[in-house]
């Protein structure tokens, strides 16, 4: 796998976080798995997923797609692995860096999802990251990108302040990132809708590729 050279700290990371990630992230999974049927119903044709991690998306994607699922690190794509048997869609899965997907031609996809893979990205990647997404979109494929941000409410900012520590270590997450402001910048992709799942730290960005 072709990695950028600022990813493989983070590719490291989880090759210990991946045995731990799915009890790690239970108390969070008990909101999130209210949001996935919402969040992946109404895709259709071929559908990229990036950043799949363990797979927790699989069993929510209709029937009628035909899914590409690609993450960084090879023990989290393991666990995926193993939910991919369990969905109603055929499931491709790639380990690939979102930065460089050279297994996957040009605008071959109708969609592009992404559940919180973006605020683990260090921020000077995203837009290499982008790029790739407006390169393998067909013209007027659309996108979904679920990502964590800082909330503007002083006491709940407060919380995510006490964890953000343990949250970088961990998963190297952090609520400062600038996916939005990446996003609206680019030349090919569109922002038709900003929405918030949960406050105004669960951010949901859709758009589509011009």
């Amino acid at each position: 796998m072709k990695s950028h050279p600022d990813n493989q700290a983070l590719h490291a990371k989880y090759a210990i976080t991946a045995w731990w990630y799915d009890i790690l992230d239970y108390p969070w999974e008990r909101l999130y798995k209210q949001w996935r049927p919402q969040l992946l119903q109404g895709l259709q044709g071929k559908v990229l997923e990036a950043g799949c991690g363990t797979g927790r998306n699989f069993t929510y994607y209709p029937e009628n797609v035909e899914l590409t699922a690609i993450e960084l690190s090879k023990a989290m794509l393991i666990k995926a692995a193993k939910r991919a048997t369990q969905a109603n869609c055929h499931i491709e899965l790639l380990q690939q860096d979102a930065t460089n997907m050279h297994d996957i031609a040009d605008e071959q996809f109708d969609w592009i999802v992404s559940t919180f893979m973006c605020c683990v990205m260090p921020d000077h990647l995203q837009p290499k990251t982008l790029d790739e997404f407006s390169r393998i979109l067909k013209p007027g494929g659309r996108f979904k990108l679920l990502e964590m941000i800082y909330s503007k409410d002083s006491k709940l900012k407060r919380r995510q302040d006490f964890f953000a520590p343990l949250v970088e270590k961990i998963y190297g997450a952090r609520f400062d990132r600038h996916t939005l402001e990446y996003l609206s910048a680019h030349p090919k992709l569109e922002v038709s809708k900003v929405s918030f799942l949960k406050d105004d730290t669960y951010l949901l960005v859709e758009g589509y590729k011009t």
